[in-house]
């Protein structure tokens, strides 16, 4: 089924992001600035691939026009997956690995969080431009699949739109970062299964209706 072959792709980046939530140091500090900075260098590709699902399930059907609303959608969709893809590796550059370097310098300590707080707001500020593109990219796919597929893409369309609406603070902290990343899994994964083709009654069946 082709819904198996996709589910994969779909489903890598937030599977990828929870198993390192479980790793991920709960804060930043001296003693855990070394492997906070690891994980960020190492997080550089993952991140992005939280947004592989949209243009896995999006593709252009073969009567694809840019003219119609359906096919806008599915452009607003595309834009939005590729905003969070940047914006997102921005925040594990400036945040993650720029914050962990800070932390792992000799030096006054007050003045080196003080630093890091600096970075911290300015990372997250543009993390927050790349959730808020996500979710944009959600409805926008759910305009597109759902016109396409119908109803079948509402479960899947309100669980990545929770798991978005957390995702919003919640990053990939253990507990509730990786509880995000595993709804989100989920969400593309149903969204995998709503837009597969299924077959026909004649096709199932027969043409005679005979099993």
């Amino acid at each position: 089924m082709r819904w198996m072959r996709t589910l994969p792709l779909v489903t890598l980046g937030p599977l990828l992001l929870a198993l390192v939530g479980l790793v991920h140091p709960g804060g930043l500090a001296p003693e855990t600035a070394h492997r906070w900075v690891t994980l960020h260098i190492v997080l550089l590709p993952v991140f992005p691939l939280l947004a592989l699902g949209f243009p896995v399930l999006l593709r252009p059907p073969p009567a694809w026009s840019p003219a119609g609303p359906v096919e806008a959608a599915t452009v607003i969709a595309w834009v939005g997956a590729a905003v969070y893809a940047v914006a997102y590796t921005g925040l594990d550059a400036v945040a993650g690995i720029g914050a962990g370097t800070i932390a792992d310098q000799p030096g006054d300590q007050a003045e080196l969080r003080a630093l890091v707080l600096s970075l911290y707001d300015v990372g997250d500020r543009i993390g927050q431009v790349g959730v808020y593109a996500f979710l944009v990219a959600v409805l926008a796919g759910a305009v597109a699949l759902g016109a396409r597929h119908g109803a079948r893409v509402l479960p899947g369309t309100v669980i990545l739109l929770g798991a978005g609406y957390s995702f919003i603070d919640s990053h990939i902290f253990w507990p509730r970062g990786v509880a995000t990343m595993l709804a989100m899994a989920a969400g593309f994964a149903l969204w995998a299964w709503a837009t597969a083709k299924r077959p026909a009654p004649a096709a199932a069946y027969g043409a005679s209706g005979a099993l």
